[in-house]
């Protein structure tokens, strides 16, 4: 009798066991399920991101919330800083992605020749760079290689408090296939946006071409009506440009453009914009700016070609100066095409352009 009472017993206790275990594996698969569908719905978004900051603000955002981590950091390697120029030039704000971080090389990523992901203790020595504000109670560490076409683009980083959460021992392959999907995100976007930057700038200068100028000008038109602030136009044309290039020839020529256009935007506020408007001719936005101002602006930019001989690779020194034209858009006739406000503006810097040059040249001449 007590023999079969402790057998039974003995099975209940097996069978609650097994019970609990069923219970434990069936919690880990519903949590499974869930960080699964987690980092689908991951994967759906930035593979939907049309943008570079887009996509580095998805991943900033979501990855530490969907993969319970307490930093991420994304490292690229931009050898030439092509990448970081030309991003900043499309206007985006790095001070709000502290944790992307631009490496000169590969091996700044530290992984040596084989370019595996990095699994193990956070050590600072080892890590400051990747992580440069890290928790304060930051523990272990994978350092995950980004790798398109066998190169490496940069590394996807990520911290945990959890000493245990990344450790040698640890698979990998489900971060390496996150990290293949964000590869392959941040290629195509860069490479949309170098194609948007090359479509709207001036080969010869590394300014803005017409195209964008015009575009800007009816963005800042329909948000200087909404906020009440004014935008000044210049129009800025080098004098007797053609007897420079007959001086010193096309090659000396282009360089003197390039060089007008560097104290030009050496002259202006990063809200600001300068294109070139084909040939000699320049123009420029200024944001929030009234005739006053932008006249003042003028004068700076007027002095710092004049005053300055530009020495071209040659050797040869030339004196150059040029004629501005100054117009500002007070009223911003509410009831007219933003097209035909922002037309007039830039026919107003024109014509005073055109007066600047009647009356000797090397001057700034404001419309009024």
């Amino acid at each position: 009798m007590y023999e079969h009472s402790a057998s039974s017993r003995e099975l209940l206790d097996e069978n609650a066991s097994l019970r609990a275990r069923m219970a434990f594996l069936l919690q880990q698969a519903e949590r499974n399920h869930a960080i699964m569908c987690r980092h689908q719905a991951f994967d759906l978004e930035i593979v939907g991101a049309g943008t570079f900051p887009e996509l580095i603000g998805t991943i900033f955002r979501s990855l530490p919330v969907i993969s319970e981590l307490d930093i991420v950091t994304l490292s690229l390697v931009d050898p030439d800083a092509d990448i970081h120029t030309v991003m900043d030039r499309l206007g985006i704000d790095f001070g709000l992605f502290p944790e992307l971080i631009f490496v000169g090389s590969e091996d700044a990523l530290g992984f040596g020749e084989t370019i595996k992901p990095l699994l193990g203790p956070y050590r600072p020595e080892a890590h400051d760079k990747i992580f440069p504000a890290p928790p304060e109670h930051l523990r272990s560490v994978a350092v995950v290689p980004l790798l398109r076409n066998r190169r490496m683009i940069g590394s996807l980083n990520l911290g945990s408090c959890d000493l245990t959460r990344f450790t040698p021992a640890l698979g990998t392959d489900f971060i390496e296939h996150m990290a293949s999907i964000i590869a392959i995100c941040l290629e195509n976007v860069i490479s949309n946006e170098m194609l948007k930057y090359i479509g709207l700038t001036d080969s010869l200068t590394g300014v803005y071409n017409r195209r964008y100028i015009d575009r800007r000008l009816l963005e800042e038109i329909g948000r200087a009506r909404r906020q009440s602030y004014r935008i000044s136009c210049m129009y800025i044309d080098i004098d007797l440009f053609k007897q420079v290039n007959d001086s010193v020839g096309h090659q000396g020529g282009d360089e003197v453009l390039r060089e007008v256009a560097m104290r030009i935007k050496a002259e202006l506020r990063v809200s600001d914009a300068l294109g070139r408007f084909g040939g000699e001719e320049f123009v420029v936005l200024l944001i929030d700016a009234d005739l006053a101002s932008a006249t003042l602006v003028a004068q700076r930019i007027r002095c710092s070609i004049a005053d300055l001989p530009f020495e071209l690779s040659t050797g040869e020194k030339l004196d150059i100066s040029v004629s501005i034209g100054v117009a500002t858009l007070d009223d911003f006739e509410r009831d007219h095409a933003i097209e035909g406000v922002a037309q007039e503006l830039v026919a107003h810097a024109d014509a005073a352009l055109y007066q600047a040059k009647e009356n000797g040249r090397n001057r700034v001449v404001s419309f009024d």
